[in-house]
């Protein structure tokens, strides 16, 4: 018997529950934020949400099976909560994976460590899945009711169900929102939803705030041909003295351009070359620059404190001013 993709055949799933056909195919778009600079709360908002430092995903529950956000199959990397999913009923759960140190303490770097791979003994975290929308339950289409609704359908799932797939926290309360970005390891964010449908994109009106730092970083080099894509190689001291590239800049900003590429020297004819992670974009193509000597600092401001697991900043950092103060004898050594 053949069936399309994403789509499976009506049997018996474990835990005594049926599933069969879901009423739209698999994997599904998802509901993406705009970013704000303040957490919003009050009239229009229904509820805040923490934003884990994680990778986001649909389960097909019931089934097992799990897509990352664009679509790819991620059910093998990550068997373990696609078994655990088995144990509730049929249904569709959007959410975040996030990987649990035995400290307790959340480490996106661990999750691509799985790529690939699968589950493995002596890994030394484990993986849990934040879940905060449903999307279908059995086969009917959850997504155009409202978030109010969907939320108490989610919850009533979920109830004592598998201890790896549990409901993020929500509240109305904005003060107790900006706490769990200072409090709880590995918040990066906080999302506001109103009470809408869900729908693909931007149109449900979800909104993330990220809490933000800055910091100092050198200059490596420039990348990008044309003025409006022109951004920058960041790094930091390593080991030996030698300068480690732990970030690409976003675009930079008109007066910040005019301001730093009459300083930059070049370093060299030949164009070089980084793999796209440094970018904070795994799987990504390679990022092409053209190297300048690492003598001038400017001030970034990112979502991280600094680099993390992987020796770079997740998402690509703001250039906000040149440090002519500072020379990279000044700087911290890189992770």
């Amino acid at each position: 018997m053949q069936v399309k993709p994403g789509r499976l055949p009506r049997q018996r799933a474990r835990g005594g529950y049926r599933w069969g056909v879901p009423p739209f195919d698999l994997p599904v778009s998802l509901a993406l934020c705009r970013s704000v600079d303040q957490v919003r709360g009050g009239p229009g908002i229904a509820a805040l949400e923490p934003k884990f430092d994680g990778w986001r995903c649909q389960v097909r529950a019931g089934a097992g099976r799990l897509w990352s956000r664009h679509g790819t199959d991620l059910s093998a990397a990550f068997a373990d909560i696609a078994q655990a999913s088995r144990a509730l009923p049929d249904c569709v759960l959007d959410g975040e994976l996030v990987a649990v140190l035995d400290s307790g303490e959340l480490a996106f770097g661990k999750l691509q460590s799985r790529s690939g791979r699968g589950p493995r003994p002596g890994e030394g975290f484990t993986v849990h899945l934040a879940a905060f929308d449903v999307l279908a339950v059995g086969d009917t289409d959850w997504r155009p009711k409202p978030y109010a609704e969907r939320r108490r359908r989610l919850l009533d799932l979920l109830e004592g169900g598998p201890p790896a797939i549990r409901p993020v926290p929500v509240t109305g309360s904005v003060a107790t929102a900006l706490a769990w970005a200072g409090a709880l390891g590995g918040v990066e964010g906080i999302v506001m939803k109103p009470n809408r449908p869900y729908v693909a994109g931007h149109g449900s009106g979800w909104l993330k705030w990220r809490q933000m730092h800055t910091s100092e970083a050198a200059v490596l080099g420039v990348s990008g041909r044309t003025p409006a894509t022109q951004c920058l190689i960041l790094g930091l001291p390593h080991r030996g003295g030698q300068m480690r590239a732990v970030g690409v800049s976003l675009p930079l900003g008109q007066a910040v351009r005019h301001e730093l590429l009459p300083l930059l020297r070049p370093a060299g004819d030949t164009e070089a070359e980084l793999p796209g992670t440094v970018g904070g974009l795994p799987g990504a193509d390679p990022v092409h620059y053209r190297p300048v000597i690492p003598d001038v600092v400017v001030e970034i401001e990112a979502d991280q404190t600094g680099p993390r697991e992987l020796g770079r900043f997740r998402h690509r950092p703001r250039v906000l001013r040149v440090r002519g103060d500072l020379t990279a004898d000044n700087l911290p050594c890189a992770p």
